[in-house]
């Protein structure tokens, strides 16, 4: 198994040269995993469950061609509960990263945390400050490859994902319909988010983002 476990326990995985491509004051585009690149799977562990949701590659490949580095982040409680490990972890990631490069887009960095209130030995941990909707998973991105944060938005069928979004003081944040997103009270959640310094705005799924997020239009 590859390892990008940090002593923070953090999966930190950096995958394209920032130097090379220039994101040096670029906004991201972070996207939630689970409900959001790919169908909802109640804890996904088995790449042969993994399945791409329609027009996933297709919205990635449009911010590739911009420059705009695109950033996986995900709450991985599954671990943290003990359901399943990181090499377990690590062999769905392959398997979607290596459909979605068949295809032609590029993730250019994955940062997944274990922790939870419910987790067990080193995972338990209340309200980790990685854990959405708490922007350390966001903040750390920043660090390592020079975004630009205030420009950047995130992605994701939880109102958690937009929770990280506005606390990391991004420009803005997508709800999905897709996954979790259409339970009941999750729009309604994730619209509280909204406010003259963050744009929330709703989608029935990933492949709308080019219709919304001001960066897809310049």
């Amino acid at each position: 198994m590859k390892n990008f476990i940090q002593e923070t326990g953090l999966w930190v995985e950096v995958r394209t040269n920032s130097d090379e491509f220039l994101f040096k004051n670029l906004p991201a585009l972070f996207l939630d995993r689970d409900g959001t690149i790919v169908e909802e799977v109640l804890y996904l562990h088995k790449p042969e469950e993994m399945k791409l949701h329609l027009d996933a590659a297709q919205t990635i490949i449009k911010a590739n061609a911009m420059g705009i580095p695109v950033i996986i982040v995900t709450n991985q409680s599954g671990i943290g509960r003990g359901y399943y490990g990181w090499p377990d972890f690590c062999a769905v990631q392959d398997a979607m990263l290596e459909e979605l490069s068949s295809l032609g887009a590029r993730i250019d960095a994955v940062f997944a945390c274990p922790y939870h209130n419910d987790g067990q030995g080193p995972h338990i941990y209340k309200n980790h400050p990685d854990r959405k909707p708490n922007p350390g998973m966001l903040l750390k991105a920043e660090n390592l490859m020079s975004i630009n944060l205030p420009k950047s938005w995130i992605v994701g069928d939880r109102s958690t994902d937009l929770g990280a979004g506005h606390a990391a003081k991004c420009e803005g944040g997508v709800h999905l319909k897709t996954g979790h997103g259409s339970e009941p009270g999750e729009s309604e959640d994730a619209e509280k988010y909204k406010s003259e310094s963050f744009n929330v705005q709703h989608c029935q799924s990933i492949g709308e983002l080019p219709d919304v997020i001001p960066f897809f239009k310049l």
